[in-house]
């Protein structure tokens, strides 16, 4: 079987709030769950998992631009800056899910938004950039809220299905946990084309994150 692309893409919260804590967790998160996507993609050969990053603050950049094979992949630290320009970060996306710059012939790609603020510029435009591609549209998507500031509501509509609800990460255990459910749930998710086409009478589960149980002293 042809081996089909899988494009992951973290889009990551780095404004000011994200200071401390949360930050240098989310980066050990995130570094410590490459090697369980390795074995996600390992699991299904026919299917090439490819990697990136997008952070934003007071702007929108890419981490790692170019789409990185999870087998090449080293995670380098997000640092923290400014606000929580979330609209513009989306708009970036957008122009990558496009054909081209996206193959036609690839796998669902999935969108893993990790946030603990609100916005603060134009969000609902760069969320309509998203819809509006073609791969936007089937993207498999996860919104991870950290602490109690996150704006539920935001992440929820990034989502686009009123089955789905963001998963909660309000401790230093429940966002590694969060974390590592993202990246190899959604990914078992994307590639299932590959992995078999689920039977069309049978209706499927809706693609939902599980209850994360917590016992940390620490709370955001």
């Amino acid at each position: 079987m042809a081996n089909r692309p899988v494009h992951f893409i973290w889009l990551l919260d780095c404004s000011y709030s994200m200071q401390g804590q949360k930050i240098g967790q989310l980066n050990y998160a995130i570094r410590e769950a490459v090697p369980e996507m390795r074995s996600v993609a390992h699991d299904n050969p026919a299917a090439q998992l490819l990697l990136r990053t997008l952070t934003f603050s007071t702007t929108a950049q890419w981490h790692h631009k170019d789409p990185v094979p999870v087998d090449d992949f080293v995670w380098q630290d997000v640092p923290v800056d400014g606000v929580t320009n979330l609209g513009e970060a989306l708009q970036l996306v957008a122009l990558e899910l496009r054909s081209p710059p996206m193959p036609q012939r690839a796998l669902k790609p999935v969108l893993a938004l990790v946030s603990d603020g609100v916005p603060t510029d134009d969000w609902r435009a760069g969320l309509k950039a998203v819809d509006a591609t073609p791969w936007g549209k089937k993207a498999v998507r996860v919104a991870i809220a950290i602490g109690e500031d996150a704006d539920r509501d935001v992440l929820r509509e990034f989502l686009g299905n009123p089955e789905l609800q963001p998963l909660d990460a309000n401790s230093p255990k429940q966002l590694a946990a969060a974390i590592r459910w993202a990246s190899t749930a959604a990914v078992k998710a994307a590639s299932q084309p590959v992995a078999g086409l689920p039977d069309p009478l049978v209706k499927q589960p809706p693609y939902a994150p599980p209850q994360l149980d917590d016992d940390d002293d620490d709370v955001w």
